[in-house]
């Protein structure tokens, strides 16, 4: 679920001014998982843009504190989400850990990096919703050191209906600044994109993993 509309829009448009989501019809990317894809996102370029991390960061943190309250650490998924969860954490005032994918295989094989106590009030901070599999993956290690998960906030998700399942079947609230269906009306109203390319992209995102441009 968004915050609102206007904060989904804005999302978009600054996370296409930077190119920290880059959309490509006509020339897809291919990810990691080998899908093709017409749309590259990376929200950790946001970090190097001063007044674009402190829109992303003041406009998480003030949700959070109208969500769910004080909570007593913010949690970031590494690797994506460390920079803008210590950033929202910074913001306020709050201990700060990140989850690793997986433990250590050396030292005190922590997967979770810092410190926190059984019973805490923790929600978690990431930058980018997929599938939902990584995000979660987190959650379950911060369940497993006893703490309570409230929610996670996230800056954009692409929407698949297999994360809202994933999210639904793990009992955990996922917020987003922005989501695919804003990034592509942003996109349209901006003409970074064409009807025609709307279109294609349109069609990705309803099956991505079968989806070829050609």
């Amino acid at each position: 679920m968004i915050l609102n509309k206007d904060t989904a829009k804005k999302t978009a448009e600054v996370l296409l001014q930077i190119n920290a989501i880059k959309l490509s019809p006509k020339e897809p990317f291919t990810w990691a998982s080998g899908w093709r894809s017409p749309i590259y996102c990376d929200n950790r370029i946001v970090l190097s843009y001063p007044p674009i991390r402190n829109y992303i960061r003041e406009t998480m943190a003030k949700f959070i504190e109208a969500e769910y309250g004080r909570p007593d650490v913010i949690a970031g998924v590494a690797t994506g989400a460390i920079g803008i969860g210590m950033l929202v954490a910074e913001y306020l005032g709050l201990p700060f850990v990140y989850v690793r994918p997986e433990a250590k295989a050396h030292g005190r094989q922590n997967q979770i990096e810092g410190f926190i106590e059984s019973g805490q009030n923790v929600v978690v901070v990431e930058d980018l919703i997929s599938t939902g599999k990584s995000s979660l993956n987190a959650v379950k290690a911060l369940k497993k050191a006893k703490v309570n998960v409230k929610g996670m906030v996230a800056i954009f998700t692409y929407g698949f209906p297999i994360a809202d399942q994933n999210f639904k079947e793990e009992n955990i609230t996922l917020n987003t600044l922005s989501n695919y269906q804003n990034l592509l009306e942003q996109a349209l109203d901006t003409r970074y994109i064409t009807e025609e390319e709307l279109k294609t992209l349109s069609e990705w995102n309803a099956n991505p993993s079968e989806w070829n441009s050609n």
